[in-house]
């Protein structure tokens, strides 16, 4: 499989018209184009159809039924339009000759264009944040960078079908691996994601055996968002190519480090990165950002049902496996929430240390930005930074520093969420209610499952 990533789209004042699509669409003998958006959990969807209808999807003329899809349509409204982004097109020519795939990222809207009372779509996660960046700019003139460290498992295809969980390697942190699949893996899907247009900064192996990490470049927070779910799609596909599977779910194995993704954010205005503030003293960083700290810590415990989803994403934030429990912020320390890491100039910005790679990209970005915003309008003071080791200081230390837990489970975090404006108002309140009735319905069914552990624990002994 190969990918190639055309980038004139993104160019201001660039259009692509139709000509020039099918000529380069018949250039790299494309059959089929893949019209791609994501529900509100996160989980990506395409509707497929042939290249004869490329003229169709260039139009916005291409309907789904949205009515099956998480938080989308009822079933009165289900008929639902694609809108192609062309800008975030890319190629994959197809290992087992079927036909080369043009793929492209798309808006949901109401109705095909033209139509009376075609919209964007209110439950559609792109369009949420996307109206959300648009706000910054008119009211603030702000533009936001981002950038992700996405953490990865991979497991070997066949013993996974028998139900065994095994790790293609033993190897450890920034280990140099021998030439295994891994490798291969990792290393084939940077060569793509360079040929689809993203930079990347780094590849390596991550702690826990079989898990591997990939940094791309930071990017104006759509462009990242829509990155992670190209970068999500693509490394599950080559996985399969070397017979492993690729897991994002956040604490696949017991007793080993979860996969975390670590969010970079930055505020620009003007040009100008207006985190950075080389007179201060410290860190470097601008009144601006401290009072964008203070803001995401005030709001943590509602980014966080956002931010680690699942039941299974609280298996991750516990003591001992490098993730972090605690509102709190340090300069390169990376025990709290959040970190002020080693950078100079332009580079300056904090990383967000709680997520993790199950989070929708969208809902995720849209969640930390508009936290930090609520800081700097109401001029939030920020704590000092956390010096010391977090994960080796008592509860009483923390207590007396006034130094608060990241919620423990998801129900807990759902309360929060639902609890506060701030996160709440960044969102429609279609996928706002659709997105919390989706999650408690998730705690509900794990509470009534009875659970390996269990039967192991009590089956015999009671």
């Amino acid at each position: 499989m190969s990918t190639t990533r055309e980038s004139e789209g993104r160019m201001a004042g660039t259009t692509l018209s139709f000509d020039q699509l099918r000529a380069e669409s018949e250039s790299r003998e494309v059959r089929y184009v893949q019209l791609q958006f994501v529900d509100i959990l996160g989980i990506p969807k395409c509707v497929e159809l042939p290249v004869s209808q490329l003229e169709k999807a260039y139009n916005n003329e291409m309907m789904f039924d949205g009515s099956s899809i998480d938080g989308f349509a009822r079933i009165n409204e289900s008929d639902m339009a694609l809108y192609p982004d062309w800008a975030s097109r890319f190629y994959e020519m197809s290992p087992d000759g079927s036909g080369n795939v043009l793929r492209v990222i798309s808006d949901v809207y109401t109705d095909k264009m033209g139509a009376d009372g075609a919209r964007p779509y209110e439950g559609d996660p792109r369009y949420n944040l996307k109206q959300f960046l648009n706000r910054c700019r008119s009211d603030l003139g702000w533009d936001f960078m981002t950038g992700c460290e996405a953490e990865f498992f991979l497991f070997d295809a066949e013993a996974l079908r028998s139900g065994d969980l095994v790790t293609h390697d033993d190897g450890g942190y920034f280990d140099v691996d021998p030439v295994d699949r891994g490798v291969l893996v990792r290393r084939e899907i940077v060569d793509q994601l360079h040929e689809m247009g993203l930079e990347i900064e780094a590849l390596h192996h991550e702690v826990a055996q079989g898990q591997h990490e990939i940094d791309f470049r930071y990017a104006d927070a759509l462009e990242t968002a829509d990155s992670l779910m190209k970068f999500k799609s693509l490394i599950k596909s080559i996985a399969r190519d070397y017979g492993l599977h690729a897991t994002f779910m956040p604490k696949p194995k017991a007793g080993i480090n979860g996969s975390g993704m670590h969010t970079h954010v930055s505020a620009w205005k003007d040009g100008a990165n207006i985190f950075r503030d080389d007179n201060a003293p410290g860190h470097g960083l601008s009144k601006t950002a401290i009072h964008f700290i203070a803001g995401v810590m005030k709001h943590a415990g509602a980014i966080t049902a956002i931010a680690n989803p699942l039941v299974n994403s609280y298996k991750r934030l516990v003591p001992g496996y490098e993730a972090p429990t605690i509102i709190a912020y340090s300069i390169a320390n990376r025990s709290p929430m959040i970190r002020l890491p080693k950078a100079t100039g332009n580079s300056k910005r904090l990383e967000v240390r709680s997520p993790d790679p199950a989070s929708n990209p969208y809902l995720l970005m849209a969640a930390i930005l508009a936290a930090g915003v609520d800081g700097v309008k109401n001029e939030i003071p920020a704590p000092p930074p956390i010096t010391e080791n977090v994960y080796h200081q008592s509860a009483e230390w923390r207590a007396e520093r006034g130094i608060e837990e990241l919620p423990g489970s998801l129900e807990e975090a759902l309360d929060a969420l639902e609890a506060n404006d701030v996160i709440r108002g960044v969102f429609s309140e279609h996928t706002i209610s659709h997105y919390l009735a989706s999650k408690r319905a998730e705690v509900h069914e794990y509470k009534k499952a009875v659970h390996a552990w269990e039967l192991d624990r009590y089956l015999v002994q009671y």
